[in-house]
């Protein structure tokens, strides 16, 4: 894998460089899982060794950017084992079953229909398409269900939206998902669930069964303003507070300015955000210039604007906003796109949880996300 080239190949074409670039990843993993696997590099003579390189086999694999065909290594003594192929395999598997469930439905779109050829899948029976659902089930519910080992002082709540079919008419259900910054550092996807909305009830259903799974040492809730978010983070978060996302609170303050006045609006809020008192200033500047109702967005969202500055200064940045859950379901939204509307809930849980599986994986084996103050 020459760098260089891979560098040419994504400035001059960058899917097709993304995709060379992907292979050759991915087979540099294999590559390093085989020397874990055998005990020694390729020709090393060594007493350590517990296998020996028998070629290797090429495997296709789906991504993103389209199809790729990687080199699987092979052993002698036994089979070589690589997560490559699982950790993929399982998104794709969930994004086949959903298109599929709506095929064998006879409710897909000529445009549906043209994909599942394209993906080679046509001939797929409703046995093999349930037997592929139940082991994505139960990959997912293991995923859901699992206790949580470490406290969370951090923990970040937001809802995105999805269409279902229901018979004849299309239904819209809420995703809810909850995340967290464990007491390491370390960002976790702590649970998710389909509701028919984000009111209190779902809410406090979902933090109380977190709370059975072990979710403990809550200190700050971060969110949008959703009341039930608010409600239901009070009632089972004795003690902790709630952090309304400055984002969101912009956006909700520019909905009662005019265009015209809306970038110096932004500038005030950026100035005055952390300051109590500037915040109060800016709320009855804008109440003296007739912009009652921000004026009063301000002054509703005033106590949770402030509740980040009680902790430490590096983290201010990062838990202020909810920027960290909106790139989150921006992948769902990015990953899911294609089947258009779901033909259950269950289809639809099935692939945000597969996603948000890689998104965790890729969590709590990557960077750590803040240095906690006791290190």
């Amino acid at each position: 894998m020459d760098p260089l080239a891979l560098i040419e190949d994504y400035l001059s074409d960058q899917e097709n460089g993304m995709k060379k670039l992907i292979t050759g990843f991915l087979n540099q993993v294999m590559l390093a899982e085989a020397l874990q696997q055998a005990g020694a590099a390729q020709y090393e003579r060594t007493d350590a060794r517990k296998a020996h390189r028998n070629g290797y086999k090429d495997r296709s694999l789906k991504t993103r950017y389209g199809e790729t065909i990687l080199r699987k290594p092979q052993f002698r003594e036994f089979s070589f084992e690589t997560q490559v192929f699982g950790r993929y395999a399982r998104v794709e598997k969930a994004l086949v079953n959903a298109i599929v469930e709506s095929y064998l439905q006879g409710v897909s779109t000529r445009r549906v229909q043209e994909i599942v050829s394209h993906l080679g899948i046509d001939q797929l029976s409703p046995a093999s398409v349930s037997r592929m659902a139940k082991d994505l089930d139960d990959q997912v519910q293991a995923f859901l269900l699992r206790p949580i080992e470490q406290a969370i002082p951090y923990l970040f709540v937001d809802a995105s939206y999805y269409k279902i079919r229901d018979g004849a008419r299309y239904v819209t259900k809420a995703v809810l998902v909850v995340a967290g910054v464990r007491e390491d550092g370390y960002r976790e996807i702590l649970g998710a669930r389909v509701t028919d909305c984000e009111n209190e009830e779902f809410w406090s259903g979902l933090f109380e069964d977190l709370k059975e799974r072990g979710l403990a040492g809550v200190q700050l809730v971060i969110s949008d303003g959703h009341t039930g978010i608010q409600k239901a983070a009070e009632a089972a978060f004795l003690g902790a507070s709630w952090q309304m996302c400055q984002v969101h609170c912009t956006r909700a303050v520019l909905r009662n300015i005019p265009r015209k006045h809306q970038k110096e609006v932004v500038e005030g809020l950026k100035e005055a955000y952390g300051n109590e008192q500037r915040l109060q200033d800016l709320a009855d500047d804008l109440n003296a210039r007739g912009y009652r109702k921000a004026a009063n967005t301000i002054e509703r969202f005033l106590p949770g604007l402030m509740s980040y500055t009680a902790f430490p200064k590096q983290h201010g940045k990062r838990i202020r906003t909810t920027n960290m859950m909106e790139r989150v379901n921006k992948e769902l939204k990015r990953r899911t796109k294609v089947v258009g509307a779901f033909p259950n809930e269950e289809s639809l849980l099935r692939l945000v949880g597969s996603i948000l599986m890689d998104i965790n994986e890729e969590w709590v084996t990557g960077r750590r996300y803040l240095t906690m103050e006791k290190e």
